[in-house]
């Protein structure tokens, strides 16, 4: 008797938790930050090409997307370098705004073991969950780097405990023709907006937003 009290316990956090989270998935549509102010955005920054990608993003956006909080992974020097040079191009041109730089452990490494990967992304959550609650973003912008799987998480469980509606953007990188990403397959049902950037993506994941090359 004792055994199922659990059991039914247990399965009923389970199903309030995946209601709860399909009504904050759902609520993306009506969230519409900006309207009483800056937008401030969290930009997750990966190694190589992720980074370049996401600065191209960042060009065409408005100083209305301030302040900017890049995320990057602890050992990652060559994205911190770009990023502190865009932002000074933008002080040069006379469009500054606030930006920061923050640091987590990385979720992943290249041929890392998937075992293993568990354990270091469970890790970087431990890092990411305090940091986006601090931070408060109103959205988080990403293209597809491992670090961005556990700052997506933290900007759920934002929404989920009721504190604030986190949109959640995902751009899928422009190297991806034909699949997406692990990051792009995880966070394809969990995002309130899925670019990709081919349309034989588009044609294999419907919910996702096709508008051609976007960087």
């Amino acid at each position: 008797m004792a055994l199922f009290v659990i059991f039914a316990g247990l399965s009923f956090i389970v199903i309030c938790f995946i209601v709860r989270l399909c009504i904050v998935i759902r609520s993306g549509s009506k969230c519409k930050p900006g309207e009483k102010g800056p937008i401030c955005v969290l930009v997750v920054a990966g190694s190589g090409g992720h980074t370049t990608e996401i600065l191209r993003l960042m060009e065409s956006l408005s100083l209305s997307y301030s302040p900017r909080h890049y995320v990057i992974a602890d050992t990652d020097k060559m994205s911190e370098d770009k990023i502190r040079t865009f932002e000074r191009s933008k002080k040069n041109t006379g469009s500054e705004g606030q930006f920061t730089l923050q640091r987590i452990p990385r979720s992943r490494e290249v041929h890392q073991s998937w075992s293993s990967s568990v354990v270091s992304t469970l890790n970087a959550l431990l890092y990411a969950v305090p940091l986006v609650f601090r931070l408060s973003p109103d959205m988080v912008l990403c293209n597809g780097p491992g670090t961005c799987v556990p700052l997506c998480a933290a900007g759920l469980l934002l929404g989920l405990v009721g504190l604030k509606k986190v949109l959640i953007v995902y751009v899928e990188s422009i190297c991806r023709v034909e699949s997406l990403s692990l990051s792009g397959k995880i966070l394809y049902r969990l995002s309130d907006y899925f670019f990709v950037q081919w349309s034989s993506l588009k044609d294999k994941y419907p919910k996702s937003i096709y508008l051609g090359r976007i960087v």
